[in-house]
């Protein structure tokens, strides 16, 4: 259900009052998230939840709107012994200016009323621009500016529209354990989370479980790994820094590209080095490869030249390797090999390999949705 028109309703019972500043067992506690609809007082769930994550407001195409329940909810949710967190509607697109301008206009009222190292969550489930790589960093974008605030960033959606609209594993590389999927089985009353449903994915740390926690309805949480209990006895970890690209030597003017989809708009050839006249290890039609005039492979990294603004020749880094998904053909013909682990999916082996899910289960002879087992072979 998305939370920019979210309908959660009451649940009533009396919380324990629990320390706020006291470290918490969280893995494995349950709570629930709010917005608008819960009043300025908030709903109660059931007497055994620990944390709720509270709506301060929302940025849509540049525009902010501030949830006026918010720091009401706060403090009946801490005077519960409740560890409060936030989130905010992110309809910021592809736009790292709006996302960083959205998390700046929210983080003083945040600062006002929940502790550093607390989440603050970015809710991404409509509004996603065409360009993937551009939604992927205007996200990672403003969960930098969480973190250089001092809270803890998270990501917010569900799986399918994570697929379709953003590169989350490099979510995940920047900050291990970041994200927070909805997956519901049904619309019952869901009081426990039902795995059957979870939403395979690499770095989940927040399972929404249901949208009908109680009778009415209201979302309910579970918390994987422990992280609600940063900001409130514990701090959270540091973000993976993002390695600095190193410059091939003998080229100049290096720009580096985001790995993504790319399209090319003229004929072009990977080549086996920088010289034109160099080998050709495959060539690539309009709409197959991507916008540059040639593609060489240098010291086992795929490059494209193109010509600047200013008319240099430039080459960038296009975050692949020999052997990896290039549009719909490959820098190289071999065949390589995947055993199949335990916990494997064609989605999640395509993110290992650079992969088109859909290309390597075609070449298998399968579909995305044909069962694979551990242990099996894989060519790509």
């Amino acid at each position: 259900m998305k939370k920019l028109n979210k309908l959660v309703v009451a649940f009533g019972a009396a919380f324990l009052m629990l320390p706020i500043g006291a470290v918490n067992a969280a893995k494995g506690d349950q709570g629930t998230d709010q917005a608008i609809y819960q009043t300025s007082n908030g709903k109660v769930g059931y007497n055994s939840d620990k944390f709720t994550l509270l709506q301060v407001g929302g940025s849509q195409g540049g525009g902010y709107y501030t949830q006026s329940t918010y720091t009401g909810q706060v403090q009946a949710s801490k005077r519960r012994g409740l560890r409060v967190h936030s989130y905010l509607w992110y309809g910021v697109g592809g736009s790292t200016e709006l996302g960083v301008k959205a998390v700046d206009h929210f983080m003083p009222t945040i600062q006002a009323n929940t502790p550093k190292g607390s989440i603050v969550a970015l809710d991404y489930e409509d509004g996603a621009s065409t360009n993937i790589q551009a939604n992927t960093n205007a996200i990672i974008a403003g969960m930098d500016r969480i973190a250089a605030h001092g809270y803890t960033p998270m990501y917010y959606s569900y799986k399918p529209y994570t697929l379709a609209h953003v590169y989350y594993q490099q979510i995940i590389k920047k900050y291990p354990g970041s994200l927070w999927i909805a997956a519901y089985p049904n619309y019952l009353v869901t009081p426990t989370p039902n795995y059957a449903v979870f939403p395979s994915m690499d770095g989940v740390a927040l399972y929404q479980f249901t949208s009908t926690y109680v009778a009415g309805g209201l979302d309910g949480n579970v918390d994987l790994t422990g992280i609600t209990d940063n900001g409130y006895g514990k701090q959270p970890t540091p973000p993976t820094p993002t390695p600095t690209p190193t410059p091939n030597p003998g080229v100049s003017n290096q720009d580096y590209a985001q790995t993504g989809t790319f399209t090319a708009s003229a004929t072009v050839n990977v080549r086996s080095g920088l010289a034109n006249n160099s080998s050709v290890v495959a060539t690539y039609a309009p709409g197959e490869s991507l916008n540059y005039n040639h593609i060489y492979i240098v010291d086992g990294v795929v490059k494209g030249r193109y010509t600047s603004y200013s008319g240099q020749q430039r080459y960038a880094s296009l975050g692949l390797i020999p052997g990896q998904s290039f549009g719909t053909r490959t820098a190289t013909t071999a065949s390589r090999h995947y055993t199949i682990q335990y916990g494997d999916s064609f989605w999640s082996i395509a993110n290992k390999l650079g992969v088109d899910m859909y290309t390597l289960a075609a070449k298998n002879g399968k579909d995305i949705n044909s069962m694979i087992y551990p242990g099996q072979t894989l060519n790509y």
